[in-house]
């Protein structure tokens, strides 16, 4: 967890790469409201899938508990009064890594649209298969020193991608099989779970050799995000309004007012795509 914290500073290439490449910041603010073309559901859900996937449900709560079980600390349910800083250490956490997140999109976003799809100065490109396409367009427009941080954004945020999807599958499915699970465990007490990670990276590897599209690919993982995410969503919020399942913890205020409006958002957004 510490190397992984760490990682996340990677992300910040991208930041650096958007104030290289002279974004025009006029256009970007005029552009905070999207204009949605016929046929831009299936965009709009793949966004979505990429900012709300369902592998952060499982990667950040196996990650408290493995850390409650390390510090052999008692549950909240039974210590409900001093569960306060535990509660606020959280919300600090989830509040600071939804704003990084944003800053970070925004700006890939932000450098594709004055980078990639920038057909004023005749530089543009669109044709882009790999992430070294990706890397290899910024050249000829931002220079070598644009290229090498972006190069560096998708190292680090591969290094960083790649044990967190790996190992969200396989608490999840190490949680429905009854399997003992945990990073903390040595792979011979935790075979089915350290199996699932070997697999899931050796399956990736074999699809990068197949020479698959790794654009297309990385859009359609997103799509089935954005069309799972709903439904765990609501499961999610309906087992934590319920006082029966959480106690004294039950969503209910702000809290579930958000947290039900995100529920419907993912929701409708999916049955835009699967109507439309």
């Amino acid at each position: 967890v510490g190397l992984l914290k760490w990682l996340t500073l990677s992300l910040f290439a991208y930041v650096l790469v958007v104030l290289v490449v002279g974004v025009e910041w006029r256009a970007v603010l005029a552009g905070l409201w999207p204009s949605l073309p016929a046929g831009s559901a299936t965009v709009v859900v793949a966004i979505l899938g990429t900012t709300i996937s369902p592998y952060l449900f499982f990667w950040q709560s196996a990650q408290e508990l493995e850390e409650m079980n390390l510090s052999h600390a008692a549950p909240l349910a039974r210590r409900p009064r001093g569960a306060g800083p535990v509660l606020q250490r959280l919300a600090v956490d989830s509040a600071a890594g939804f704003l990084v997140t944003m800053l970070v999109s925004l700006s890939i976003i932000a450098a594709t649209a004055a980078t990639l799809h920038n057909s004023g100065n005749g530089a543009g490109s669109t044709g882009i298969a790999t992430a070294a396409d990706a890397a290899a367009a910024l050249r000829p427009i931002a220079g070598d020193f644009a290229f090498a941080l972006f190069a560096l954004g998708i190292i680090g945020t591969g290094l960083l991608a790649v044990p967190v999807l790996a190992g969200s599958a396989a608490y999840a499915l190490a949680e429905l099989m009854g399997w003992r699970a945990g990073l903390e465990l040595k792979p011979r007490e935790a075979m089915g779970f350290y199996g699932v990670i070997a697999l899931a990276i050796g399956t990736a590897l074999l699809l990068d050799l197949a020479g698959i599209d790794a654009m297309q690919a990385l859009l359609l993982t997103a799509v089935v995000n954005g069309l799972v995410a709903g439904p765990v969503m609501l499961a999610i919020m309906l087992l934590a309004s319920r006082s029966s399942v959480m106690g004294h913890f039950r969503v209910r205020g702000v809290g579930g007012v958000l947290g039900w409006g995100a529920v419907v958002l993912m929701l409708g957004a999916s049955a835009g795509l699967l109507l439309g």
